[in-house]
């Protein structure tokens, strides 16, 4: 089953959105938001220090232990997790698993230690891509800001072969815009690895859910502004998901 998964990028406190990682502004309070999405029926949840980069660590333990005492869906953290200790800590808050990119693209060994003392189940591998071309996209850090030089679909590779268990992929140039998903970055990165794919960034409406699975299956969409905004609700989506799927089946 595609799962649907809420995504709370953090600030200061804040649930914050913005269009391609840029021009943020607040959007609510990020525990009783995570608690109406776990209420709502979305299957997991991902909180992401948006400022971690800044800092150089996570701020986010805090909001985790207080999340867990009332949202009982799978939790992932991510955002300035730099070594063993930070995964540990966030595992003894509560989260089941990290969202490592940062810390990969500075030490790729970090996600093979995390996965042999933790599990590969645990680790999902960020990546914010950025188009570079017809079918060509780059690995860039920092909420899209900071180019690591490295192509998405080589890296993607890179952290398959260090044990992540999952990929979380991000358009920087959809996300926020509401516009649709950039359906040929996730076809390339699915048909690069043998991990299961989340799609982030660009979803609007239906039919971009539709657009989506005729080209690629992924294993999970994360969503952000729809829920946010509330302009639909968990259930909603995983509805959207499932009638998209039937219509792609039917069509074949």
């Amino acid at each position: 089953m595609m799962r649907a998964i809420a995504r709370l990028d953090i600030k200061n406190e804040w649930v914050i959105k913005g269009i391609q990682l840029e021009g943020l502004r607040k959007v609510g309070n990020p525990i009783e938001m995570a608690e109406q999405y776990y209420l709502g029926g979305i299957n997991e949840i991902v909180f992401m220090d948006a400022v971690a980069s800044l800092y150089d660590r996570n701020n986010l333990f805090h909001i985790i232990e207080r999340a867990c005492r009332k949202v009982f869906v799978p939790i992932a953290i991510g955002g300035g997790l730099r070594s063993l200790e930070d995964v540990s800590r966030a595992l003894d808050c509560g989260a089941d698993k990290v969202v490592i990119n940062t810390g990969a693209v500075r030490n790729i060994g970090l996600v093979t230690e995390i996965a042999n003392r933790f599990g590969s189940q645990c680790v999902i591998g960020s990546i914010e891509a950025k188009r570079d071309g017809f079918d060509k996209w780059n690995v860039y850090v920092d909420n899209g800001r900071e180019p690591t030089g490295f192509d998405v679909l080589t890296w993607v590779k890179r952290l398959e072969q260090a044990g992540v268990g999952e990929i979380l992929l991000t358009s920087v140039d959809q996300e926020g815009t509401g516009k649709g998903f950039d359906n040929n970055l996730v076809e390339a990165v699915n048909k690069s690895v043998n991990r299961p794919v989340i799609v982030s960034g660009g979803y609007g409406e239906p039919k971009h859910v539709e657009a989506l699975l005729k080209k690629t299956t992924p294993s999970a969409v994360a969503f952000a502004s729809v829920l946010h905004y509330r302009k639909s609700t968990p259930f909603d989506l995983m509805k959207i998901i499932s009638d998209a799927k039937l219509a792609c089946e039917s069509g074949k």
